[in-house]
């Protein structure tokens, strides 16, 4: 009896856990004043459009900001992310470490990087991170620093036996946003997913959201963390079924 008495606690705590976190992500989700659309056709399909909103602070009701650009997303498409809210997918794969599936949900557009040093990325409203030889982005399930942006020579005991080296050969970083999915390092659900400069138009990532640069500036321009911004992004018609419930922005 005290063995049911403790199982049936901790399953109330969990419940309730759910619940206040449920009721934090959607009280964020209405206070926010940007928000970004990512849309694919379907769960497999490796390109979609980006929309930028803004809310009216007359009204509350969401604006569009300007017209849609194309994006590519993960080679193996979207799977189910860990984000702000639970959305409730019917029969959506979930997203895993190593997946190639770029996360599905909604997520804060929490802090910036670039390989420019801060001083020339004065334009960018978010909390900037300029990246060097030694920041890395763990992706180590095992790791305590599991889906951070860590730098190595500031860690005195690195843990972590897989990472990307942010500061890369080409442009892809050159600009980024970090997209806050999995930001309770849930070990295996997938880590350290972006906002990235594209390689070109057909090719799609290991699991980032990525656009042309010009099209990257406009957005990092725009975001600014006094409005809370938010991304939400999943398959068109998944979107269209939540879309009220969870007051985004409709679609024209």
């Amino acid at each position: 009896m005290a063995t049911m008495h403790r199982l049936l606690s901790v399953l109330f705590f969990a419940l309730s856990l759910l619940a206040a976190m449920r009721a934090s992500g959607k009280s964020e989700l209405n206070k926010s004043g940007q928000c970004v659309v990512v849309l694919t056709e379907n769960w497999d399909a490796t390109k979609g459009v980006l929309r930028a909103f803004e809310r009216n602070t007359a009204t509350g009701a969401w604006k569009d900001r300007g017209s849609a650009v194309p994006v590519v997303v993960g080679k193996k498409g979207l799977g189910d992310g860990v984000g702000l809210v639970v959305v409730e997918f019917k029969g959506a794969p979930r997203k895993k470490e190593g997946d190639n599936k770029a996360p599905a949900g909604i997520f804060r557009l929490s802090s910036a990087f670039g390989y420019a040093p801060r001083r020339s990325a004065r334009w960018i409203k978010l909390p900037y991170l300029a990246l060097s030889k030694t920041i890395e982005g763990v992706d180590d399930p095992k790791s305590r620093y599991y889906t951070q942006l860590v730098d190595r020579s500031k860690i005195p005991h690195p843990d972590w036996h897989s990472s990307e080296q942010m500061l890369r050969k080409d442009v892809l970083y050159k600009w980024g946003a970090v997209v806050e999915h999995n930001a309770r390092a849930i070990p295996g659900a997938g880590s350290c997913i972006f906002f990235h400069i594209w390689k070109n138009p057909s090719s799609a990532t290991a699991g980032c959201t990525a656009m042309a640069e010009r099209d990257l500036v406009t957005l990092l321009r725009w975001l600014d963390p006094g409005a809370h911004p938010f991304l939400s992004q999943m398959p068109r018609a998944d979107y269209q079924a939540v879309q009220n419930k969870l007051n985004l922005p409709a679609l024209r």
